[in-house]
């Protein structure tokens, strides 16, 4: 791996085969970069391991933020094509995300980060790094070092946003066990809407609820690992916040 575009140079000049509508769609490096401030993540494979469960998955997480500290769009590269992209994009539900289809490697042989994966029969696939571009210009890199295996060290999105700003908070980790018709569920919602904080639901049993939280009514709400209990104690807790 010779990289050749690296921070202070520009992105390359290629054209993406990309689908939009069912139909297939020109993209060009100027189209993705020009006049914008661009986060790019690029990664060895669309519904590969580590890409799906943790590389997208983060970077959809932390969409808001990157937008709040002025970022214009979040790009995914992956030498795969277009159709492949555009799939992965809708299971990740990610749509917000790009999902830029380096089909033949161009781009990525021309950053100098196209790697030979054949070994595992992948073959030729995109290193896995992330970079902030700024009207074409690379202004950051975060490349993962150079060894064997898979490396996901430093181009998390996490570390990208530290880097925008140091002071930075990630969104909190909200997850919250409902059932249907249950009206405390309906107030537990509206006031997590209210604050602005997105939180994932998950369909209860009595089992379970008492295996996690040690209670069987709903909703039970934890933030950021913490149980905090029902929509009354989700209350007091989001007032103090």
């Amino acid at each position: 791996m010779t990289l050749k575009n690296s921070e202070g140079q520009r992105v390359p000049e290629v054209t993406f085969r990309t689908r939009t509508d069912g139909q297939w769609k020109d993209v060009k490096t100027s189209d993705v970069f020009a006049g914008k401030k661009v986060v790019v993540f690029a990664l060895p494979g669309a519904f590969t391991p580590t890409c799906s469960s943790a590389h997208v998955p983060r970077y959809n997480e932390l969409l808001p933020a990157f937008k709040a500290k002025g970022v214009d769009s979040v790009v995914c590269l992956s030498v795969n094509d277009a159709f492949v992209m555009t799939e992965w994009a809708k299971h990740q539900h990610a749509e917000d995300i790009v999902f830029l289809p380096d089909g033949n490697g161009e781009f990525s042989e021309k950053m100098g980060l196209l790697v030979d994966k054949s070994g595992i029969g992948f073959g030729k696939r995109s290193w896995r790094y992330s970079m902030l571009v700024d009207d074409g210009v690379i202004k950051k890199m975060f490349l993962e070092p150079d060894k064997e295996g898979d490396p996901f060290e430093v181009s998390d999105a996490d570390t990208m946003l530290k880097y925008l700003d140091p002071n930075a908070k990630a969104p909190h980790d909200v997850l919250m066990f409902t059932k249907p018709g249950c009206s405390f569920c309906t107030k537990a919602k509206k006031l997590l809407a209210d604050k602005g904080w997105a939180y994932e639901e998950v369909a209860s049993s009595p089992r379970n609820l008492r295996a996690v939280s040690g209670k069987a009514s709903t909703p039970q709400v934890f933030v950021d690992g913490k149980h905090v209990g029902g929509s009354e104690e989700l209350e007091a807790f989001l007032a103090a916040q």
